[in-house]
């Protein structure tokens, strides 16, 4: 027996969740260093697990939190692997754009123009997230959304843009002071959804750059802010803190018993 073996064996064990990013099923979940600012990105491979869009439970009631999904799934005897707030809504608490769960549209295209102070989802461009029903994920402008023809499966319309065509959205502007917690998603590939929440309070600017340099996406979204947080198994709740956090009108979530393959 060799006893001193052993303490630098543990060491390294203790080491590797630092070095190694936390899984959860096909979820992958990271923390990213970008500019000044810290992001939890979260990637889903969707050739493994589902992503589906959670509103309302069977009862037609408002789920509202991502605790209150979870505790449901767990009801249920479901774990929950992942969930994020799924866009901006309005004060009687509905999606403010288009909205598919399951295949079903719960609430249309919304391609009014913005009229005066018509908040973020009204600058423009702003966009579609989608997982259609062959499994591949997209970003589309809500101008391109029809045309584009897509038979989504789930889809959220959100604003604005953050990068369109790998560009970062021009709207921004880089030294700006209006700093806040934010959240977004992109799809760098049609079989992965890229999912990030600012740990702190950052720029739009900032957060575009984060999906454009370091997450490779030539299309991303802006899903909401202030209010943002991002849940997985392995790590708990990251972004906004709790008591920023209002009932969120739509969550985007896999569980971990739910498979792609449906």
């Amino acid at each position: 027996m060799r006893p001193f073996v052993l303490a630098p064996l543990l060491i390294v064990l203790a080491a590797i969740p630092l070095l190694a990013p936390m899984r959860a099923g096909a979820v992958e979940s990271r923390l990213v260093h970008e500019g000044d600012a810290d992001y939890r990105v979260v990637t889903i491979d969707l050739r493994a697990d589902a992503l589906d869009l959670y509103w309302r439970d069977a009862n037609g009631a408002a789920y509202g939190s991502i605790e209150a999904l979870r505790r449901s799934g767990e009801s249920a005897g479901r774990v929950l692997a992942f969930a994020a707030n799924a866009g901006i809504y309005d004060r009687s608490d509905r999606p403010l754009g288009l909205t598919i769960a399951d295949g079903r549209t719960l609430r249309p295209l919304n391609t009014t123009k913005p009229h005066g102070g018509s908040g973020n989802f009204g600058m423009q461009p702003n966009g579609v997230f989608y997982v259609d029903r062959e499994g591949r994920a997209g970003v589309a402008r809500t101008d391109a959304w029809r045309s584009l023809g897509i038979d989504a499966r789930v889809a959220t319309q959100s604003g604005p843009m953050l990068v369109v065509d790998g560009e970062i959205n021009p709207a921004f502007v880089e030294g700006s002071d209006s700093r806040k917690w934010r959240s977004g998603v992109c799809a760098p590939t049609p079989g992965k959804a890229v999912f990030a929440v600012s740990i702190a309070p950052v720029t739009f600017h900032a957060f575009a750059r984060l999906f454009r340099d370091t997450l490779g996406c030539r299309d991303a979204l802006f899903l909401d802010g202030t209010l943002s947080q991002i849940y997985t198994a392995s790590d708990g709740y990251s972004g906004a803190p709790a008591m920023m956090v209002r009932p969120y009108a739509g969550m985007l979530a896999a569980f971990a018993d739910t498979p792609a393959a449906r």
